[in-house]
């Protein structure tokens, strides 16, 4: 009897190590490992649950956390500590996200962003519309020194350029914003990128390489989705009036 059966597990065995079952365990593998690194980006993912207000001081970064908290107007003055408070994103109230508003002054607000950005979900980076050409290459320093840290370029968080103070007459549009930083962007990266070396040898410039080499620089070349939206704290009636804030308010559901 044992005789009998032993061609067919002979049979069997070479049936298991010939090159179709061989495909079928790397397949497995493949898919496995794929669902774990998925399960891993996820976890980490879910565990960032803020999303931080950032940008030059007076661009109305705590009016619109205000705006978005309460709904009503309220007199603002400039931050030197950073405020957070829990925001539901839903009309169920079933989905939040933390938003964090920092301060924007330029002796802060590297070290209030060294302090959170390990925790964003999701980053909105507040212009001053009315103020931005007389702004723009400070605003292009800041949000060049946000885009290349480590952290934010691992995580990739969606960024939201919020294009505030739409309810002036002599606001710039989102378009013409989009596009003065990105030619700001692009020579700040040529200009990092020729910065001297230090002693030791290491660049004194930081780190230079944004988008693609060889390009001039766009915001689709990011790690990360940039979007650009027009909105208003203030609101075309003044304090009486509503915030102009949908486009914010939309994105904030999409992200959380």
């Amino acid at each position: 009897m044992a005789g009998g059966l032993e061609p067919h597990l002979e049979a069997l065995r070479r049936e298991l190590q010939g090159p179709a079952v061989l495909s079928v365990l790397v397949a497995l593998i493949v898919v496995a490992v794929t669902f774990l690194i998925w399960r891993f980006v996820q976890g980490r993912r879910s565990s960032r649950k803020a999303v931080l207000l950032l940008g030059l001081c007076d661009a109305g970064k705590t009016l619109l956390f205000a705006r978005l908290l309460s709904g009503r107007y309220r007199d603002t003055q400039t931050s030197i500590t950073d405020s957070s408070a829990l925001y539901r994103v839903s009309q169920d109230k079933s989905t939040s996200v933390t938003l964090i508003d920092l301060p924007g002054h330029e002796s802060l607000r590297l070290q209030f962003l060294e302090r959170f950005k390990a925790a964003a979900r999701a980053i909105v980076f507040v212009v001053d519309s009315v103020a931005f050409q007389r702004e723009v290459k400070d605003v292009a320093e800041f949000l060049y020194q946000v885009l290349v840290d480590s952290t934010v370029l691992r995580n990739a968080p969606p960024l939201l350029i919020a294009c505030n103070k739409q309810d002036v007459t002599m606001a710039k549009s989102a378009k013409l914003i989009q596009q003065q930083l990105e030619k700001e962007l692009n020579t700040l990266r040529v200009t990092r990128s020729a910065a001297p070396t230090s002693l030791d040898g290491s660049a004194t410039g930081g780190p230079a390489q944004l988008g693609k080499k060889g390009k001039d620089f766009d915001f689709s070349q990011l790690p990360m989705k940039v979007e650009f939206v027009e909105c208003s704290a203030r609101g075309s009636k003044g304090e009486e009036g509503e915030a102009d804030l949908e486009g914010l308010e939309k994105w904030l559901v999409k992200v959380a």
